[in-house]
């Protein structure tokens, strides 16, 4: 092990990285524990250009970053063939190695840990940076469960001089979006789909796609769906499979546009999730109540329906049939909308106006309350926002008229009881 790198005296060796060794260090100048991060560029020419230019876009990319979920870099060098870049001295563990010892995290750590990384990486995207390479072994988790995003090793800048040649896939294949697999240019959006993968590995305890090898992998990230995340996991509640969904969504266009909006979602899921009772906390035995079936609605709202039938499919937006309702959304467009609201959302989504039949059989189950229940339900679906349905004064009139007849049966009685109340009083004054 080596011994001095730069200024920094060599303490121990923390572990091994995706492009080299990761050693404890300390800065003499100001007393400092760091990380120091290195690469050995004892390569042919060709190749140690490429991974030394790399290597710096990693140092550029990350130090422009300030941000309580980010590392923090402080130094960049080299000493030798060995570049290096010293870092923000983390004492925690990797939620890789956390995922491995196999005990699942309750719900709500899990929202906290990956709403964290949400934050960070949507600071990472407004200033132009896209991680790439999201995945539990770059993801620390430190004290009072403070989350770090780690190694912006792979990071693509809008403005970096190293760009990826056209079909060579960078990244942990488990992980990879399908724009990366394929090799196609990459955004923010692959960046939601990674975190995504990581949610549902810490919801379930299996990563969405595996397989014997690369391949293997790379083709189920491409064309498999995997099962909901509450089928594999009881305690996880509905509205997640829903987030799930939207941040595996295949096509772009029906993922996340916004990683802020994934973290928003994952907040309003966790204040929505019922606190047990100090009783109920003490017994781990005790039967917890089914939750009622979520399906969203106009507006990006939750509608809570205890009545559906679970085995009635749905909109698929090529995901499983239990993660999405695109279908329950346009059949409450057709019922509540304007005939132009709904063909233009027939037009953009492509999918048929409901008949007459469906949306009989539909009206039963579209709760009214859904837009004051559950305020906080930032899940949208669909990115139209259907306008409310127009109301005419004559509309207001049967309401009225009900009222006032309500009210005139209440006078009704009251007169009787006092006629009846008379008579037995003149009865007892006569006798």
């Amino acid at each position: 092990m080596i011994s001095q790198l730069g200024r920094y005296n060599i303490i121990g060796e923390l572990g091994q990285g995706a492009m080299g060794t990761v050693y404890k260090a300390v800065d003499p100048l100001i007393d400092r524990v760091v990380a120091i991060k290195t690469i050995n560029l004892s390569l042919a020419m060709d190749e140690k250009d490429e991974y030394e230019q790399r290597f710096y876009q990693e140092a550029k990319a990350a130090g422009r970053l300030s941000h309580p979920n980010i590392v923090t870099i402080y130094d960049v060098g080299k000493s030798g063939e060995i570049a290096y870049i010293a870092m923000e001295f983390l004492q925690g563990r990797e939620l890789r190695d956390i995922l491995n010892d196999g005990q699942r995290m309750p719900v709500e750590k899990v929202i906290n840990v990956v709403a964290q990384v949400a934050q960070g990486l949507a600071y990472a995207h407004e200033n132009g940076i896209i991680h790439r390479d999201v995945k539990p072994s770059n993801i620390m988790i430190v004290r009072d469960g403070h989350v770090k995003i780690t190694d912006f090793g792979i990071a693509r800048m809008a403005s970096a001089a190293v760009r990826t040649q056209t079909g060579m896939v960078l990244g942990s294949p488990k992980y990879m979006s399908p724009e990366q697999v394929v090799g196609k240019l990459t955004d923010q959006r692959s960046d939601i789909f990674s975190l995504g993968v990581v949610l549902y590995e810490m919801l379930t305890g299996q990563a969405p796609f595996s397989g014997e090898n690369v391949n293997a992998i790379m083709y189920q990230t491409l064309n498999s769906v995997p099962p909901p995340p509450s089928t594999l996991s009881p305690n996880v509640p509905e509205m997640l499979n829903f987030i799930v969904a939207k941040a595996l969504a295949k096509k772009l266009e029906h993922r996340y546009q916004d990683i802020k909006e994934l973290a928003a979602d994952l907040y309003a899921c966790r204040d929505r999730m019922p606190r047990p009772s100090v009783r109920d906390a003490a017994r781990p035995d005790a039967a917890k109540p089914a939750a009622p079936r979520q399906e969203i609605v106009a507006d990006g709202k939750l509608a809570v329906d205890a009545t559906e039938d679970e085995s009635k499919p749905v909109a698929t937006f090529g995901l499983s049939t239990a993660f999405d309702s695109a279908a329950a959304t346009m059949r409450l467009a057709a019922l509540t909308g304007t005939s132009e609201d709904v063909e233009e959302f027939s037009r953009t989504f492509k999918m048929p106006i409901p008949s007459e039949e469906e949306l009989n059989k539909a009206k039963p189950k579209v709760s009214s309350f859904a837009a004051s229940t559950i305020p906080t339900a930032k899940l949208k679906v669909e990115p139209p926002v259907f306008s409310k349905p127009r109301q005419s004064a004559s509309d207001n009139q049967p309401r009225m008229e009900e009222s006032e007849s309500k009210g005139g049966g209440l006078i009704l009685i009251v007169i009787i009881a006092l006629v009846i109340l008379g008579i037995s009083a003149i009865f007892i004054f006569k006798k």
